[in-house]
This record gives structure tokens, C-alpha cells and sequence, in this order.
């Protein structure tokens, strides 16, 4: 029985899985699309959604206290750097709370979009598209 089993191991040891997911979500979060299997898709979705929602909280709270923690939460979750393929270097909490939570301030959720593509060729893994809406 899988009662209130929540999450996808996908066959990974847990600190194995947990860098996994942060460098997905970092990914995601800098170029706003990522080219994933289905599964690896699925399992970060939500997290990306819930890091979204946090980032939306922090913004509209009235205490500037708990938008400083809603940043540390989120620095807590996330790679704090990306560099580009230019070579430019990201703050990935910066852009996260000055660019993506205020683009989506009246949205009351579902900030990502799932597009399938098909098989790899390698594995005939099934291979998606992971974007922000």
C-alpha cells in the first residue's frame, strides 16, 4: 500500500535525488525551460511550483521580516549561482523573486506546463519539455 507516500525516488539514493531535484529546479528557474525525461519532470514540478507560491508570499507579504525569510527559504533550496552559456552569472534567488513571482502575482497556480516529445534516441526514454507558463 502507498498510503501518503508522497514524492518519486526514481531509483536514486536520497542525496543522490535532493541534488538531482535542486539542480532541475535551479535549471528551470534560470532558463525558464528544460528539455527532461518525464519522470525527473514530474517529480520537480512541484517543487518549482511551491518555490513559485513562496516567492509570491514573500513578495506580498506587509512584513518585510518574512520577506527576508521567504528569501532564505528559498536560498535554502535552490543553487544561489547559474552561469549562462554566455558565461553571465545569475543570482537564481534574485531573479526568482524580482522577475518570475511578479509576472505571476494573480495566478493562482499551475506556473508550469508539461509538453511531451517523445522517445530519446538512446533509451527510448520519454523525453518533455518543462517550461514556465
Amino acid at each position: 500500500m502507498r498510503h501518503r507516500v508522497a514524492g518519486k525516488k526514481l531509483n536514486r539514493s536520497t542525496g543522490h535525488r535532493r541534488a538531482l531535484f535542486r539542480n532541475l529546479v535551479s535549471a528551470l528557474i534560470c532558463y525558464e525551460r528544460i528539455e527532461t525525461t518525464e519522470a525527473k519532470a514530474e517529480a520537480i514540478r512541484s517543487h518549482a511550483e511551491k518555490l513559485i507560491t513562496l516567492a509570491k508570499r514573500g513578495l506580498a507579504a506587509n512584513d518585510p521580516a518574512y520577506g527576508v525569510h521567504a528569501r532564505r527559504l528559498a536560498a535554502a533550496r535552490l543553487n544561489r549561482w547559474a552561469t549562462t552559456p554566455e558565461g553571465e552569472r545569475i543570482d537564481l534567488v534574485k531573479k526568482l523573486f524580482e522577475e518570475i513571482a511578479p509576472r505571476y502575482q494573480n495566478r493562482p497556480g499551475g506556473y508550469t506546463r508539461i509538453t511531451k516529445l517523445g522517445p530519446r534516441k538512446g533509451d527510448a526514454a520519454p523525453m518533455v519539455v518543462l517550461e514556465l507558463v
